[in-house]
């Protein structure tokens, strides 16, 4: 299963780099005012896949680890009900 792994990645890098040496062209972007920036095609791809990408992963990582110390919070309290002695039931008599 690891192989199958290893080579559907090699794969997509492999694709990957094929599809970026066959459109690194510059492309001219207009910015604000008379300012204007030469990039590659590739280069740019990668800057605007990070930026739709990392918000999200940013947003999953600060749940994540909000719901982590929620929960550790709850295993602590848990433990402590479980240490906490109770008093003995009394046997009720026998009729």
């Amino acid at each position: 299963m690891q192989f199958l792994k290893t080579l559907i990645w090699v794969v997509i890098a492999v694709s990957l780099a094929l599809l970026a040496s066959g459109n690194w062209h510059d492309v001219t972007l207009n910015l604000w005012g008379d300012i204007q920036i030469d990039i590659k095609i590739p280069v740019l791809m990668a800057v605007m896949f990070l930026l739709g990408w990392l918000p999200t992963y940013l947003i999953y990582r600060a749940q994540s680890w909000r719901l982590r110390g929620r929960l550790e919070s709850l295993e602590r309290q848990q433990a402590v009900l479980r240490e906490a002695p109770t008093a003995p039931v009394e046997d009720a008599p026998v009729i």
